[in-house]
């Protein structure tokens, strides 16, 4: 018998509604808003990045065409940077706390604050 492994929340610096930068894989380039994040899995959905086909049953009690559906497939939050509204270009993030006692993210390279 095997043993479930526990779930653990990693701590993840992208949040939904994110403007981010795919930097590796399939769709390397793409940028995107980010439209859901996963903490336990460590994976974000980008909006259209990692597009899959998906073939879909017609289920007219929920008003459901059947057929071949393109959604956006999950990426590792490893393979995305998140990008600074200041200069456009993809930065890593760092955490402040400010004078009041609230955290914020920031963009490392020139401290712009990314919360709004």
């Amino acid at each position: 018998m095997r043993l479930r492994q526990p779930r653990i929340r990693h701590s993840v610096s992208i949040r939904k509604g994110d403007i981010v930068k795919v930097i590796a894989g399939r769709d390397k380039g793409k940028t995107g808003r980010v439209l859901s994040v996963d903490a336990v899995r460590m994976r974000c959905t980008v909006e259209h990045a990692n597009m899959l086909k998906r073939h879909t049953k017609a289920n007219p009690n929920k008003n459901i065409k059947g057929g071949i559906v393109e959604r956006e497939g999950a990426i590792h939050i490893s393979n995305v940077m998140i990008v600074s509204p200041a200069t456009s270009k993809p930065v890593r993030v760092g955490h402040q706390v400010l004078p009041d006692g609230s955290k914020v993210r920031v963009s490392r390279p020139d401290g712009v604050t990314l919360d709004k």
